[in-house]
């Protein structure tokens, strides 16, 4: 069983549960919930309509719980808005809070690379709040590779006999981080680019950037995060990295995927992008923002330098 830290309410519980049916869902989640509502703990649930609608009509309602329709987006921005929601709750004088959230992944249509760094980012982004944040994923939809990463991600996990136990599995976050990755290259990039630029200036970033998006069918909100998404990233590879700096560009009716890249090692902060700049190294704020504004973002280290790889539109979903 886990220890006492989750029945004090004191410290992170973060927790993966893994499930085969609805019925199985309904065993992890509807317990966990009425252990919340007994003992008058706020209590949010993110999942999708179906699921929630599953979940909504096997327990009663209560002021202390709440069903979210906004589903996950971007991880920078999830981080950023559960620690504003928790805080408010400790400051209304909640002992512990409790959340039921379905992380995004392949098996829902979203890419998975900055999703797991956001599980291993939990452990720390939270470590300081009451929170017992439960994750459910469904394992007749979820790849083997994320289901490796969810067990590597969550220091314990619940069972639906009712069990929660330690995991051995656990990887502490800034070694999981750290740890090599395959990069995620998007097929677009097995072509030449339509622009290549070397130590472009800011401004002939965005004009690069806003002239190629002319040619897709990208909404002008998209287009705009993406000329200061990358307006940011080439400032962060001129100020911080090591000449030269290369942007390319390579546009598609629905997405356009961005790399920019210099020969100097990235930022050190295993939490870069996911977290503000208080958090982080000089330039984190420019990466912080730059994952709040685009569909997908990369980081890739590599022997000859370092890449943010920045996507608008609709990422491709294969790694």
């Amino acid at each position: 069983m886990i220890n006492g830290m989750a029945a004090s309410g004191c410290g992170l519980v973060h927790e993966a549960a893994f499930y085969d049916s609805d019925e199985q869902l309904l065993e992890l989640v509807v317990p966990f919930l009425q252990e919340g509502l007994d003992a008058s703990e706020p209590i949010v649930v993110t999942l999708d309509d179906r699921r929630a609608e599953l979940v909504r009509s096997a327990i009663a309602t209560s002021p202390h719980l709440s069903f979210l329709s906004v589903q996950y987006d971007r991880p920078a921005n999830v981080l950023k808005s559960v620690d504003r929601l928790l805080t408010e709750y400790l400051t209304e004088g909640a002992r512990r809070i409790r959340i039921v959230g379905e992380v995004p992944h392949p098996g829902m249509g979203v890419p998975w690379p900055w999703w797991a760094r956001y599980e291993a980012t939990v452990n720390h982004a939270f470590a300081r709040f009451p929170l017992w944040a439960l994750c459910p994923y469904d394992r007749r939809i979820t790849s083997e590779e994320v289901l490796d990463d969810v067990a590597q991600t969550h220091p314990y996990l619940a069972t639906p006999d009712g069990h929660h136990v330690i995991n051995d599995r656990y990887t502490d976050p800034v070694v999981f981080l750290t740890q090599p990755r395959s990069p995620l290259v998007d097929p677009l990039e097995a072509s030449p680019p339509v622009v290549e630029l070397v130590n472009p200036t800011a401004s002939a970033a965005r004009r690069a950037v806003a002239d190629v998006a002319r040619a897709t069918q990208l909404s002008v909100g998209d287009v705009e995060d993406l000329v200061i998404a990358v307006s940011e990233t080439v400032t962060n590879a001129i100020c911080h990295g090591h000449p030269p700096a290369q942007l390319r560009i390579w546009p598609a009716p629905n997405r356009i995927v961005v790399t920019v890249t210099d020969q100097g090692s990235g930022p050190t902060d295993p939490f870069a992008g996911l977290l503000p700049a208080a958090s982080a190294p000089v330039g984190g704020l420019g990466l912080w923002l730059t994952h709040q504004l685009c569909a997908l973002v990369t980081l890739e280290h590599h022997d000859d330098g370092f890449t943010v790889r920045l996507i608008a539109g609709y990422p491709h979903l294969a790694a």
